[in-house]
């Protein structure tokens, strides 16, 4: 009885091995190039946004294909920061010439991807500040794997996420 509960186990770990810890690295290094793949995406995505001065509904939709090809579904989240000359009555010693302080206002998701299916681009000046963040909202299999063996609680967590930020530098162009 002994020995056979000892087969049993021994057969038991053997499977796991053989198995299981080859197939965790493996998805565990497919979630790495898939991390690879989306940052690159993403910082490539605002740079050409803020070396053009523009964002076009056919950059947007190459980025979002772009992305995708990953198998994985994303949460894509955009900001911009327009710069907003505000005059005003204040002047500071660094520039005469100018009255006013700079300000910002912000331009959300929804509203730049409104504003490119009513218009097809979007023209950003010099000193706009671009942001792009990227979250899969899928469960990886490594997450799976995760959660299954290592008992895991949080499937809201992400596995694979890009986020880049720049300051246009150039007045977009028609």
């Amino acid at each position: 009885m002994g020995d056979s509960l000892i087969t049993i186990i021994a057969i038991f770990l053997a499977a796991i091995l053989m198995f299981v810890v080859p197939l965790m690295s493996l998805s565990e290094r497919t979630d790495d190039i898939s991390q690879l793949a989306v940052q690159t995406a993403v910082t490539e995505f605002v740079d050409k946004v803020k070396t053009t001065g523009k964002l076009t509904t056919d950059d947007y939709d190459k980025f979002l294909t772009t992305i995708t090809a990953t198998g994985n579904s994303f949460d894509v989240e955009l900001v911009v920061h327009q710069l907003d000359e505000n005059p005003s009555e204040k002047v500071t010693e660094a520039e005469q010439t100018k009255i006013g302080e700079n300000l910002y206002y912000d331009k959300y998701t929804t509203q730049i991807e409104e504003e490119l299916a009513d218009h097809g681009k979007i023209r950003l000046k010099e000193g706009d500040i671009f942001t792009a963040t990227v979250k899969n909202t899928n469960m990886t299999i490594a997450q799976t794997l995760r959660n299954f063996f290592y008992m895991i609680s949080g499937n809201d967590t992400y596995q694979i996420a890009g986020q880049h930020t720049g300051i246009v530098a150039v007045n977009g162009s028609n």
